[in-house]
């Protein structure tokens, strides 16, 4: 969960910094290529400001954000094409006529604001044409004869497709870059989350801190393997069977699945482990086992990117054989003391045994995913057919009219915000119109921009763009009264643009910087304007971004505190599931679930956590009189998410567990953690109080009982049997983590009956 900090110095700061990761310079050259052709044209042939047309849709084609299959990206490169150049036709023929231009731009913008119904690729496409027509409704359109309207959309078809036969030229000479690039980042975000975990005992009193970016971590991870899953599929399952390279990266995508579960229930561990002292003599060995892993897991990454092999992972191995070395001299002299020994202390003893396997494990797994990324480079043949791995379910049909019907009511969302985004552009339009402001259309495309669904999104949004363009502005202003050559304008243009675009992925706020003197200096290339268009850009943001805010705030407002209950309800409802399936195979051992179901239940549960997550930071960023009570919301996302380690532990401790030996009470405190999270999801669902709590101690009393007196018995035989695999001591092994995790649910259970009867008051 990210930070809350509300301060005005704190949070302004917050929006103006860059996101982890590198520049996309590829991407920066790719768009200097894209507007230096139509421009350079329109110069040598003193056409320029025709050719604003065509760079204007060069440039919006190339803004359209897809990152999937070749496919994808063709058909939403053509689909902006052909929009961006239709919306410049229907713009030419009612701008002459007021009455005529507000009701087509209520509608093309209603529609528009509709298409985020289906997908992210269609909202991106939309946003780029409803820019479009909103510039070409007030500068470009102006309706004189068919023969120059023809023309003009002629040239705007042409800047579309440079862009797409640019893009696309360059993409099919490695046609398998996306899924390889995904997959990269799915190993490169696993590393940050990994590197994470090696933080968790460095500074305790900052441990709520570490939490926030753990989870905020794992979320990012979830979110690329689902992005890795949804491209793999789109690229292969259109085929009769993956390739040989498809096999190796659907392999290495799910193995990112088992390294996070892996990751989690380490985590668990730690913190159980952290909490005593023994765990002091392991600690150094243990950290550096965690970095060298997060290092070797971004090395893989790289070798991916890059198509070369992985380095050696001797150093990773190195830090293993100490560990395990470090282990077995403390394990000698905690059991040469075994008479005296104290039960904690030996419960310690087999955590930090565990925690050693975990990590070992871990090791081998990244080593396999070396083996695989080298015999991918190389192409080679590698066997795979024992792996418990099956291609990702296709998706549904698309369909047309069914997301429509079922979205088109008030309960709706995205239809507010559709409804919305047509009348605050509509009465930006109007006003730029009426009052014949100079450039007003400015108004109208950042009120366009920054209205987003919800008020937290818009504030964001409005306070990056007016605030960025008020610095660019600033610059735009300086280089035209500083640089009075053309070509010096120009090459200064095409560097802001370059810089612009390669930082874009990292800093929405530092992107407006520099596209703003860009736009500046590219309508003092192709028309007359000077330092006052700064001006105009700066004033006409301001007004934009105030007309989003009331629009955000006035206009059909549905507040987070209003929604939250309801995702609550879902996110417990889809962690209970999955725990569920998880203890029904310690009571069951016999009827063992498969993996992929419990992988499914775990990864919906990850999504929800997430969604839950994301909600909340919706809730913060709201009018502080609409938040209610934040503490309370704060405390039970991280215990839902405690909840959710606690059974992925579990999850992973299970391959472990006989079944031989069981709990007495096992059954009886499963089924009240069940009724009691029932109870939670009904209570956040009809709004009702929330039942009282269960004897859950009392059942756990039963549990710690038989732990105890297993660990007594174990202790007794040490002395002649300390080696040999006994009854007791597999049962020590199998029951001790699952006795500790669910006192740590039981635990995480208490805290959110108490969060949400505050929450339901």
């Amino acid at each position: 969960m990210q930070s809350t900090d509300k301060r005005p110095l704190s949070w302004l700061l917050q929006q103006f910094q860059l996101k982890p990761g590198k520049p996309a310079f590829l991407s920066g050259l790719r768009s200097l290529f894209i507007l230096g052709v139509p421009i350079g044209v329109g110069i040598i042939t003193g056409h320029g400001a025709a050719s604003a047309i065509a760079t204007m849709a060069a440039w919006f084609v190339g803004m359209v954000n897809v990152d999937g299959a070749y496919r994808q990206r063709a058909t939403a490169m053509i689909a902006a094409t052909i929009g961006i150049t239709l919306m410049f036709l229907i713009a030419s023929l009612v701008s002459s006529h007021l009455w005529l231009a507000v009701p087509t731009t209520f509608l093309v913008i209603f529609i528009a604001g509709l298409a985020s119904l289906y997908g992210n690729v269609a909202a991106s496409v939309s946003l780029v044409t409803s820019i479009m027509f909103v510039i070409s409704l007030a500068r470009f359109a102006s309706f004189s004869n068919w023969s120059t309207l023809i023309q003009q959309c002629a040239l705007c078809l042409a800047g579309g497709t440079w862009t797409t036969a640019l893009s696309l030229g360059l993409w099919v000479v490695r046609p398998d870059v996306p899924a390889m690039q995904i997959v990269a980042n799915c190993y490169l975000s696993l590393s940050k989350f990994v590197d994470l975990a090696s933080q968790r005992t460095l500074n305790p009193k900052a441990r709520q801190e570490w939490a926030q970016q753990f989870l905020q971590a794992q979320d990012t991870v979830i979110q690329d393997l689902t992005s890795a899953r949804s491209v793999w599929t789109t690229i292969w399952t259109r085929q009769k069977g993956a390739n040989l390279r498809g096999n190796y990266l659907l392999v290495l995508i799910e193995d990112v699945n088992q390294i996070v579960n892996s990751v989690v229930a380490l985590s668990e561990l730690l913190a159980i482990a952290s909490e005593h002292q023994l765990f002091s003599r392991l600690q150094k060995e243990i950290q550096q086992v965690i970095e060298q892993l997060a290092i070797a897991l971004q090395m893989l990454s790289e070798a991916i990117v890059k198509g070369k092999n992985p380095p050696h992972l001797g150093d990773l191995d190195r830090m293993v054989e100490a560990l395990e070395h470090q282990r077995q001299v403390l394990r000698s002299q905690v059991l040469n003391q075994a008479i005296n020994a104290q039960k904690d202390e030996y419960s310690d003893l087999l955590n930090l045994g565990k925690i050693t396997v975990s990590l070992t494990k871990l090791a081998q797994q990244i080593h396999t995913d070396a083996d695989i990324v080298t015999d991918l480079i190389q192409g080679k043949q590698h066997s795979i057919a024992q792996r418990d791995i099956s291609p990702p379910a296709q998706s549904e049909r698309f369909a047309i009219i069914d997301p429509l019907r079922n979205n088109f009511t008030f309960d709706s969302v995205l239809f507010r915000h559709a409804l919305r985004l047509a009348l605050i552009t509509t009465l930006a339009e109007l006003l730029a119109s009426v009052l014949q402001l100079p450039r007003g259309y400015w108004i109208t495309l950042t009120a366009l921009v920054a209205l987003k669904p919800n008020f937290g999104g818009t504030s964001e949004t409005t306070v990056q763009r007016v605030i960025g363009t008020i610095l660019g502005g600033i610059i735009g202003i300086t280089l035209i009264l500083l640089v009075k050559n053309q070509l010096a304008i120009t090459v200064c243009f095409l560097l802001l643009v370059f810089v612009a675009m390669s930082v874009r992925s990292l800093s929405y706020s530092i992107f407006i910087i520099l596209l703003t003197p860009a736009i500046i200096l590219l309508l003092n290339i192709i028309s007359a304007g000077g330092w006052k268009v700064g001006v105009l850009r700066i004033f006409d943001s301001f007004a934009g971004g105030v007309l989003a805010l009331l629009g955000s705030y006035l206009l059909f407002p549905r507040w987070e505190r209003q929604q939250l209950p309801a995702q609550l309800e879902k996110t417990i409802r889809v962690n209970l599931a999955y725990f569920q399936q998880v203890i029904a195979n310690y009571l069951h051992p016999e009827q063992n679930a498969s993996a992929d179901s419990i992988n499914m239940l775990r990864h919906q549960a990850a999504l929800e956590n997430a969604n839950a997550n994301a909600a909340a930071q919706r809730l913060f960023s709201e009018p502080r009189h609409l938040q209610g009570e934040i503490e309370p919301v704060m405390t039970l996302m991280v215990y839902i998410r405690g909840f959710f380690s606690s059974v992925t532990t579990l999850a992973e401790h299970r391959r472990e567990f006989s079944g031989e030996y069981q709990f007495l009470e096992l059954k009886r405190l499963t089924d009240n953690i069940v009724q009691v999270l029932e109870n939670l999801a009904d209570a956040l669902q009809q709004g009702q109080p929330t039942q009282p709590l269960p004897a859950l101690d009392s059942y756990l009393e039963v549990i710690h009982n038989q732990i105890e007196q297993l660990h007594t018995a174990r202790l007794s035989e040490i002395a002649t049997n300390s080696h040999t695999l006994t009854p007791t001591l597999q049962a020590v092994r199998e029951q001790t983590p699952l006795s500790t995790e669910l006192d740590r649910i039981v635990n995480e259970i208490k805290v959110m009956h108490c969060v949400i009867a505050r929450l339901q008051e």
